[in-house]
């Protein structure tokens, strides 16, 4: 096998791991990567976030947090509340169901490569990342928006993208 051959075949090992964890993530709670993420990050965030605050925490955008959360109430996993302070503001908490749901869901994919990752010694990081900050530029990805998540289609940057809407 030519060495090319070698990297296309980890490329799609990489993508067939996270196919294979986003599967099992829906399966187990019915969850896609994202929405595991964004109640993953109300509950670390204590109390309540507004939507803004929140999508810094996720790093994601206002839009694609509104889209996620719009689902998750539709699955009574979190609710809006406005401010009773400054009623501009929507704070969103996490319901006792979803409390629930985050207690039995599997840890997130980028969550075991976190603790992987950072075990290497830096220059082994620093080695990797730029191997795969090249292989993005190969492919012509380096400029496309993608938020530090491992997931199969389902991030939107925006709805005009007619990418899948399964946030």
């Amino acid at each position: 096998m030519q060495s090319y051959e070698e990297v296309l075949v980890a490329i799609r090992q990489i993508i067939r791991a996270i196919d294979l964890h986003s599967r099992k993530l829906n399966k187990s709670t019915g969850l896609t990567g994202p929405q595991l993420v964004i109640l993953q990050g109300l509950e670390q965030g204590g109390e309540s976030f507004t939507i803004r605050e929140l999508s810094s925490k996720v790093n994601l955008s206002q839009a694609t947090v509104t889209t996620i959360l719009d689902r998750l109430e539709v699955k009574q996993l979190v609710v809006r509340q406005r401010s009773h302070v400054d009623k501009r503001k929507v704070h969103v908490l996490l319901t006792d169901e979803g409390k629930r749901l985050l207690s039995d869901s599997p840890q997130a994919l980028q969550d075991e490569f976190i603790t992987k990752y950072q075990s290497l010694e830096t220059w082994e990081q620093n080695l990797l990342l730029s191997s795969v900050q090249r292989l993005a530029q190969m492919m012509n990805a380096e400029k496309l928006d993608a938020a530090p998540y491992l997931e199969v289609s389902s991030f939107v940057p925006d709805n005009s993208s007619g990418l899948d809407k399964n946030v």
